[in-house]
């Protein structure tokens, strides 16, 4: 390949997301993102292999942001549509796509819940309006979630599940933690979707309020 741009070995996909072996790892996690494009010759090649710059390290999780549309359909060479500043929720209408790596539940007080850029998640629901279940929130999106690695569960209101490599949970705008009961962090790629409450009067989801209240 005759473009200039030196193109790293492929990556271990055990490593895509790295971080030390020492407690509080996940803060060090890092993911690569590997981008396709077209050379001057008119030829495919890659145009940027490098970890993500838009990232962002909280008690709670650490997430890296691979790619960010405001809306759909989009172009071939649309830009990543990233900023410095890691926002949960994707733009109305459009989707977000990251890595997120979540330390043991032991390494951190889960009472203080998540957040990003903007401070605590718009859609946080205090523990004790949450069952004492602390943590809980919502977003107005549609969530495909698959864990790369660890174990992690999906707390919701009425139930848990334990989720494991290669489990896939699709979040559906619902009231819902999440809970890292192992010995090392757990890490997930996530595809958020912008979402609207379903319109049918008789669901228990409705405009700017949590599902099920």
């Amino acid at each position: 390949m005759k473009s200039g741009l030196h193109v790293r070995p492929a990556a271990d996909p055990r490593k895509l997301v790295r971080g030390s072996p020492m407690g509080n790892s996940h803060l060090d996690a890092q993911a690569r993102r590997v981008v396709s494009g077209v050379g001057a010759d008119g030829r495919s090649c890659v145009v940027s292999d490098e970890y993500t710059r838009t990232r962002l390290a909280t008690p709670g999780n650490t997430k890296c942001d691979i790619w960010r549309f405001a809306s759909l359909p989009t172009t071939f060479d649309a830009t990543s549509g990233l900023s410095e500043n890691v926002i949960t929720d994707p733009p109305e209408g459009g989707f977000v796509y990251r890595v997120v790596t979540f330390p043991p539940d032991s390494e951190w007080d889960r009472s203080q819940g998540y957040s990003d850029a903007n401070g605590q998640l718009a859609g946080t629901v205090p523990a004790e309006e949450a069952g004492g279940i602390p943590g809980m929130h919502f977003t107005r999106t549609v969530d495909i979630l698959t864990v790369l690695s660890g174990e992690l569960w999906a707390v919701l209101e009425s139930e848990e599940v334990c989720l494991r490599p290669g489990d896939t949970f699709v979040q559906r705008g619902t009231v819902h933690a999440w809970s890292n009961r192992g010995n090392e962090p757990a890490t997930i790629v996530a595809l958020m979707v912008s979402a609207e409450p379903p319109r049918n009067p008789t669901s228990d989801v409705k405009q700017d309020e949590p599902p099920n209240k």
